[in-house]
Order: C-alpha cells, then sequence, then structure tokens
C-alpha cells in the first residue's frame, strides 16, 4: 500500500448520475473533486426513464448541453409522458399539462451511453474520476473522513476527503460500511427485464411515452415498456419473490407478458438482445442520510420502487440539494444537514412514496384511469409524475395523503 495519504477537498463514491451531478456542482465552485468508481464506463444500468425534472438538475450543472448533443448523436428517445393499460382501458398523462413550472419534456435513455455523458461532462469541468477504484474502509477524522481504497491493480492507497459524497447508488458503500442499513417499509418486490427488439407495428403505440400496464389478474403485478429511439425497448414485469421466484428471468418475463393480451399482442414479434436480469428486493433505506462528513446521495440512501421512475430524479435532487451545503461547509461556516439536505430530500420521497403505495394497493389506479377527469386535478398529478415532488405550491404534494385520499373516493364513487 501506498503510505503517502492523497488529499481532495471532496471524495465521491461513485460516478452515475447524482455523482456526477454533485461533482459538476462542486468543481464550479473551485473545490478539488475526486470520484471513486468501482466498475468502468459504459456499463449497464436499470432506472431508463427519465422525469421532466431532472433536465432542471443537469441545467443547474452545466451538463444539459452536453446531454442534448448526445441525444443528437445517439438518438436519445423524446419523452414526453406516460402512457397506462389495465385489462383493456387506456389512458395517457402529458407531462407538459402540468401544475408545475419547468421542463414537461425528457428522455428515455440508455443508462450506459447516458451515465458516461454525465461523467464525462464532469470531467471536462474538472472533476477526476478514477475508474475500478474500490472504497474498502470509511475513517473518520476530526477535520474529514479517510478511506482506504484499492486501485484497476488492486494495489491499496488512502485518500483524505474534507466531505465524503456516497452516490454509490445499489452498491450501498457507506450504508455497508458504517452499518446504517435499515429495513424498507415497502413490501418485499422483484423484477425480471431485458432489452428487446421490440418489432412493434401498432400505429397507435406512442415511443414518446412510457407504457406502464397493470396485469389483468393481479393488481400488484405491473409491466413496464420504455421504448427507445433504435426500435429497441427496454421491458419489466415486477411482482411479489412468491410470484416470480420459480421462474427463471427471461422464462417468467415471456411468461407475464403473454399473460396480457394488449401486451402480447403488441410484443408479438419481439425478439430479445440483452441479457435477461433480476433484481430482488429492491426497495431500501437507512438510519441517518448524514454523518459529520458524510451525506448519502440518491439510492445509496433510499430506494422506493421503479414504478414512477423516480430513482434519478431522487439522485440529482440529493446532488442538487447537498452541493450548496457542502460548498458552505468547506468554507468555514456552519450547516445544517438536517434541515436543510436530509429534510427537504424526504419530504419530496414521501410524496413519491405516497404515490407508490397507492399504486399497489389499486387506489392510485382507480385515479389513473378514472374517465371523468378534472384538469386541474389532472395537471397537478402530472406534475407530481413528471418529478417535481418537492413543489409544495402542489396541495397533491403538500398534502400527499390527505388529498390524494380524498381523490380516490371521488373517482371510487
Amino acid at each position: 500500500m501506498n503510505n503517502q495519504v492523497q488529499q481532495a477537498d471532496v471524495v465521491i463514491i461513485g460516478a452515475g448520475p447524482s455523482g456526477a451531478v454533485a461533482a459538476s456542482l462542486l468543481v464550479k465552485k473551485g473545490w478539488h473533486v475526486v470520484v471513486l468508481e468501482q466498475q468502468t464506463f459504459p456499463r449497464f444500468s436499470i432506472g431508463e426513464s427519465l422525469l421532466p425534472q431532472c433536465m432542471s438538475f443537469l441545467a443547474e450543472a452545466d451538463l444539459e448541453q452536453a446531454v442534448q448533443a448526445q441525444a443528437q448523436s445517439l438518438g436519445f428517445q423524446f419523452k414526453n409522458g406516460a402512457a397506462f393499460q389495465r385489462r383493456g382501458d387506456h389512458t395517457t398523462i402529458d407531462f407538459t399539462e402540468k401544475f408545475s413550472e419547468g421542463p414537461g419534456t425528457t428522455f428515455q435513455v440508455k443508462r450506459a451511453d447516458f451515465d458516461k455523458c454525465l461523467a464525462d461532462g464532469a470531467m471536462q469541468q474538472g472533476a477526476e474520476i478514477r475508474y475500478q477504484h474500490s472504497v474498502l474502509a470509511f475513517t473518520d477524522c476530526e477535520d474529514g473522513a479517510l478511506l482506504d481504497v484499492t486501485d484497476e491493480n488492486q494495489q491499496g492507497y488512502q485518500i483524505k476527503g474534507r466531505f465524503v459524497l456516497d452516490a454509490s447508488g445499489f452498491g450501498r458503500v457507506l450504508p455497508r460500511l458504517l452499518d446504517l442499513e435499515s429495513a424498507s417499509n415497502f413490501p418485499v418486490r422483484w423484477a425480471f427485464f431485458s432489452h428487446f427488439k421490440d418489432n412493434i407495428s401498432d400505429p397507435q403505440f406512442d415511443r414518446e411515452k412510457i407504457l406502464i400496464n397493470v396485469h389483468p389478474e393481479h393488481k400488484d403485478i405491473w409491466y413496464w415498456l420504455i421504448p427507445f429511439s433504435d426500435g429497441t425497448a427496454s421491458i419489466g414485469v415486477v411482482g411479489k419473490p412468491e410470484q416470480l421466484e420459480d421462474k427463471q428471468p427471461l422464462a417468467g418475463l415471456n411468461e407475464f407478458i403473454e399473460q396480457d393480451s394488449y401486451l402480447s399482442g403488441l410484443l408479438a414479434n419481439r425478439e430479445v438482445i440483452g441479457e435477461a436480469r433480476a433484481i430482488k428486493g429492491y426497495s431500501a433505506n437507512v438510519s441517518s442520510l448524514y454523518g459529520e462528513h458524510f451525506a448519502l446521495l440518491g439510492n445509496a440512501g433510499e430506494f422506493l420502487d421503479p414504478v414512477f421512475s423516480s430513482g434519478v430524479t431522487i439522485a440529482l435532487k440529493s446532488a442538487s440539494l447537498v452541493a450548496p451545503l457542502v460548498d458552505s461547509y468547506l468554507r468555514g461556516e456552519q450547516v445544517d444537514l438536517k434541515n436543510d439536505y436530509s429534510e427537504p430530500l424526504q419530504q419530496g420521497v414521501n410524496c413519491f412514496r405516497t404515490y407508490v403505495s397507492a399504486w399497489y394497493d389499486g387506489s392510485f389506479q382507480d385515479v389513473i384511469f378514472y374517465s371523468e377527469k378534472n384538469q386541474q386535478v389532472r395537471e397537478m398529478i402530472s406534475a407530481i409524475l413528471a418529478g417535481y415532488a418537492w413543489d409544495l405550491q402542489n396541495p397533491f404534494v403538500k398534502q400527499s395523503n390527505k388529498r390524494l385520499n380524498t381523490l380516490v373516493e371521488l373517482c371510487r364513487d
């Protein structure tokens, strides 16, 4: 091991979206930022349907232009909303018709390309990204934190950061090292998914929207269909362990697709082109999102559920919230990570939680498929599904449980 301890103002664990955005925001303030990424980019990741709110955070970090350029060169799929299907009922939500200010469109992306685009953008702004570097230990110090790391050659070294951000996503590095893992209050669910050449010929199918499809017999089983601009799609099914556990990922996914007449017809000519994968028990939580010299970003802190594609939005929001606080801390100012980071971030997470929970018990599904929609209410719900879960001017954000319960009762009368 190299005995000389390296130094940085900020060390970020993970070069995914939250890590890249946090790095960009902090190097713009003049800080020396080192990002330690265990893998090499590009690499596969799930979470391919962005929400429009993401574009605001990318613009804040001066990364939106890079994404727009990649959208042109790589053909990121333009996205303007979400489509829903349940037992022959179809409905759509247009994200441009929303209550909250901000972008109403975004992209559906293959994350390998998207994440590399953001990481490359962060490097161009001055962040140092070290690929294939793994963090093995975290030691809190009086004036920062010391990390034990191995590099791409399995050589060990230590680096000290005045502040550390964990953007490791599902790797959840600091929650594991610091025993911060906490059980999620969401039921355990599994997902099977893969990439397909979808060969969809239905002229009514809208590639500019994610399709969320409810199983015809089980309201708590649902499918995603995320179209890409090259004629391929990410397709997955989510259910309880007992509904999926005796199946292999590809066979199980195909079996569930065939159980829904609309989906099986739409995808009658599909061809699998990627490895079929499974994610098991993906919901996660932590006992704290911060410590004296660290904070957790995005999925490293809490991951709810993929149903409304909130993961990347929460990740980018966490980076946007924490970066100015880290900047102030490094300048010797007092910061309150509880009141100015953890609680504001959790407010939006809890809003998403309300709608995710109501999706699985069927009540929010009844709202989505209700035929006599009030336009103002529709725009408020559209804003939340577009990612604006921190807009307290929206009554369905500020009082999410109360307002949604009232709306459910009206739709069910």
